[in-house]
């Protein structure tokens, strides 16, 4: 039920981090353990959301999410659902992205944060145990990036859901997080500090811009990135 947000500079290794958590990539040495399994491949139990919203152009909004929930909950699986209650489901969570009313839409028809909700409709609409986000937001501009912040957090509150996201905006990740995971710079980056941001929920972006917790939380971040692990970029000879 946490929120843990993963942030530092380019090539520290944060997206390999979260695609070694997806099962698409190996860790070279270590493992990743989800409910006492070895993570080795995908799976429906972790829903993966790219920052390039990877929708299939060919189907509809509402393919896009079904075709998920078709594969994870098709009737002749075990804990299947019927078409009927697939229906249902994927309209249920187009519903909670607000993405209901564009459902015949393809992606060409729909902007960026219309694709961003769709895609994060599809990763929920698959229940699984840990949602990993790689910089869902980045592609967007500010505004839209602001209000698909504040609906995530309405969604995360509503469904609870376990969520791993990698970021490089400071503001979001205090804003959505329970714990930063700083990491140190590259090549041999490691975890430099975990912050736990303790700020009450339901969160309000507008009241949090003067609360000094708020501010303490985000002066720490900044004091890591650009203090302590002040980027430098390493040019090849």
């Amino acid at each position: 039920g946490e929120y843990i947000s993963v942030i530092g500079h380019s090539g520290c290794g944060k997206s390999t981090l979260l695609n070694i958590l997806g099962g698409l990539l190996q860790s070279t040495t270590g493992e990743v353990f989800l409910e006492g399994k070895v993570v080795d491949e995908p799976g429906p139990d972790r829903a993966i959301v790219f920052q390039n919203h990877s929708l299939l152009p060919w189907l509809t909004v509402y393919g896009n999410v079904a075709i998920a929930v078709d594969k994870v909950f098709g009737h002749s699986r075990e804990g299947g659902k019927s078409r009927a209650e697939r229906h249902d489901w994927v309209m249920h969570n187009l519903e909670l992205v607000q993405m209901a009313q564009a459902r015949d839409k393809r992606p060409h028809e729909i902007s960026g944060g219309m694709k961003q909700r769709v895609g994060i409709a599809r990763a929920l609409s698959m229940e699984p145990q840990v949602l990993l986000m790689d910089e869902p937001f980045g592609a967007l501009d500010a505004l839209t990036r602001a209000k698909l912040q504040d609906e995530l957090l309405e969604i995360v509150a509503k469904t609870r859901a376990t969520v791993v996201m990698v970021t490089h905006d400071v503001d979001e990740a205090v804003l959505l997080s329970d714990k930063i995971v700083m990491m140190t710079n590259g090549p041999a980056a490691t975890i430099g500090e975990v912050l736990a941001v303790e700020l009450p929920r339901p969160r309000n972006r507008v009241q949090l811009a003067e609360d000094p917790r708020y501010l303490h939380y985000r002066k720490a971040v900044i004091d890591f990135l650009y203090t302590r692990e002040k980027h430098v970029e390493r040019l090849a000879a």
